[in-house]
């Protein structure tokens, strides 16, 4: 799978989130919210992203990678502006249940975390938000039943998968480009 080229966007892109939900309506006015498909792909996100005033060989770049993917019908690996972070905090292990506690940790139910337990004896590694206790507390299920406790770091990374649906160059000043293009993520293997 190919990855975007590390030419950064603009500041003053849009994220758009449309969540896959089914809606049932009774008459008597209750309504009932289903989840489509896995819990995980619910949420697609849309960036519209602006490249402004990039060097024409820049635009270049950008453009044929854009047109190379959508020739294959391939989706493509990026990192949108400031999505992503690292944080640290504490843990402790109960069975398989494991509390972390970070300040205002900003992870929602079936985000995938890289969680490294730098101390303590938890194992190292890729694992799903099971629960959201409040901003500053979730849970994650460790492979293996223990019991300790320590410091840990969480990474919740930026990179996901897209296909770009649509973009435009503008060219307003001599070797100076401007593209704009809307990424749609995709869920695939």
């Amino acid at each position: 799978m190919a990855t975007f080229p590390s030419i950064e966007a603009s500041f003053g892109f849009t994220k758009k989130s449309q969540p896959n939900t089914r809606i049932v309506k009774f008459a008597d006015g209750y309504e009932h919210r289903i989840l489509f498909g896995l819990a995980s792909h619910q949420n697609p996100e849309v960036y519209d992203l602006t490249w402004q005033n990039i060097t024409e060989t820049e635009s270049d770049v950008i453009e044929a990678f854009l047109r190379t993917n959508a020739n294959n019908s391939t989706s493509f690996t990026y990192s949108p502006p400031s999505e992503g972070f690292t944080k640290t905090g504490t843990y402790s292990q109960s069975a398989t249940t494991v509390t972390i506690t970070i300040t205002d940790h900003g992870v929602a139910v079936n985000d995938v975390l890289t969680i490294d337990y730098t101390s303590g004896s938890a194992t190292d590694g890729s694992f799903v938000v099971a629960s959201v206790t409040d901003r500053n507390v979730f849970t994650v299920v460790a492979a293996a039943s223990a019991t300790n406790s320590g410091n840990v770091s969480i990474t919740l990374p930026a990179a996901r998968k897209y296909v770009c649906d649509n973009w435009s160059k503008q060219i307003n000043f001599a070797n100076r480009a401007t593209i704009n293009a809307s990424f749609r993520e995709v869920f695939e293997p």
